[in-house]
C-alpha cells in the first residue's frame, strides 16, 4: 500500500507517483514532459537510479532503486559543499524526501508561472510504495510502460514519447539504468517480449 511516510532508504527500490489535483494536466507541452526530466536529473538523479517512468497528461509513474548510503551521502555533501561550506549531518531517508520536495516544487513553481495560476498542483504528497522482490519488480516496469497503452493513448507502448521504454530499447544516452533493467530481463528480446 502507498504510504507517503515510507522512508526512502538505500539500497531499496520504490514505486513513486503522484496525480495532478482536480482536473489539472501536469503537462501542457512537450517541453513541460522533457522539464520534469530535467529537473529529476538535477534534484534526484545523484541519490536515486531511475528504473523505469511514464509520464501521463495528469500523473506520473516512476520506479528507482536508492543508491548506497555512502554515495548518498557524497552526492549531498558535494552539492551542500557547492551552495555553502557548512555541511548539514543527516541520513538518506531525509536527503531522498528533500531531494523529491525540491524536484516536485520546484517544477510546480515554473508550472504555475508558466500557466499563470496558483496554487497545488499535486493531490497530496507524492506517494511511494516498497518494492519487495525482483517479481514485483520486474512487473511494475511492465505495468509502468503499459499505462499509457491502458488509458487507450496509444496502440503499441513504444508509441509513447514520455515513458522509459523506447530508452531502453535504444543505444541513445538516457536517464535510466538501462544495462539493470535489460539484465532483469536476461536481455533485451526477453525485456521487449514481456512488454
Amino acid at each position: 500500500m502507498a504510504d507517503p511516510k515510507i522512508p526512502l532508504e538505500e539500497d531499496r527500490y520504490y514505486h513513486i507517483y503522484n496525480h495532478a489535483v482536480g482536473n489539472e494536466l501536469f503537462f501542457k507541452s512537450d517541453e513541460n514532459y522533457n522539464f520534469f526530466l530535467r529537473r529529476f536529473k538535477k534534484h534526484v538523479h545523484p541519490y536515486a537510479e531511475l528504473y523505469a517512468y511514464c509520464l501521463m497528461s495528469n500523473h506520473f509513474h516512476f520506479v528507482v532503486k536508492v543508491k548506497p548510503e555512502k554515495e548518498v551521502l557524497f552526492a549531498y555533501k558535494y552539492k551542500r559543499e557547492l551552495q555553502s561550506k557548512r555541511i548539514i549531518k543527516s541520513n538518506v531517508p531525509d536527503i531522498l524526501s528533500q531531494a523529491f520536495s525540491n524536484y516536485f516544487n520546484s517544477y510546480a513553481q515554473a508550472y504555475n508561472k508558466e500557466n499563470n495560476r496558483m496554487g497545488s498542483l499535486f493531490v497530496n504528497r507524492f506517494k511511494r510504495i516498497h518494492v519487495d522482490s525482483e517479481n514485483y519488480l520486474k512487473r511494475l516496469i511492465i505495468y509502468v510502460h503499459h499505462n499509457p497503452k491502458s488509458a487507450g493513448l496509444v496502440s503499441k507502448i513504444g508509441d509513447w514519447k514520455y515513458s522509459s521504454y523506447n530508452a531502453i530499447c535504444s543505444t541513445q544516452k538516457t536517464l535510466v539504468a538501462r544495462d539493470e533493467v535489460v539484465e532483469l530481463f536476461d536481455n533485451l528480446e526477453n525485456f521487449k517480449a514481456v512488454h
